[in-house]
């Protein structure tokens, strides 16, 4: 019984320094449709995101293409620490009730990053499958107050889309 509690508490003790990561599509599970890091050699285009204190992410809304590379250029213009995660629907609740229990949990993955107060992020994004997806800021509140968006990727032309079928005409 000791032992569970020390493994426990230095788990707790990680997740609180950053040392803990959980990367979007990587884990048992994850959904590949959302993409994949981008390579900063392949941003086709910049777009700038600001975190505000009403919870709300502008734009909340992103057009994309299939294969495109964009930077997401993040600014918390608020009061409070924010975070710009990008995954699926599923993947930002189930990381929503992981940061509604260990609220210190910092981030240090491809998909997503927290900023500071005043402060500026970046996230790399390569969107390679069509359709929907989300992004959010998982900070305990702030997706329940509405803090959430979308990309929406239109599918290249004669590519599949995420439901398995082509866009060109027969």
């Amino acid at each position: 019984m000791k032992r569970s509690f020390v493994t426990l508490a230095a788990l707790f003790a990680l997740a609180g320094s950053g040392s803990v990561a959980f990367a979007t599509g990587s884990h048992e599970g994850g959904d590949a449709a959302v993409g994949a890091p981008g390579q900063a050699a392949m941003v086709t285009r910049t777009i700038t995101v600001d975190m505000t204190d009403n919870m709300r992410f502008n734009p909340a809304s992103v057009r994309a293409s299939q294969g495109e590379t964009i930077r997401f250029v993040v600014k918390n213009s608020g009061q409070v620490k924010h975070e710009f995660v990008i995954g699926s629907e599923k993947e930002l609740k189930e990381h929503y009730a992981m940061m509604m229990k260990m609220p210190e949990m910092e981030h240090a993955d491809a998909n997503q990053v927290t900023v500071a107060p005043g402060k500026t992020g970046e996230v790399i994004w390569q969107f390679t499958k069509a359709g929907t997806v989300n992004f959010g800021c998982l900070q305990p509140g702030h997706y329940d107050a509405g803090m959430k968006g979308a990309v929406v990727v239109a599918a290249a032309k004669g590519a599949a889309t995420s439901d398995g079928h082509s866009d060109h005409k027969h």
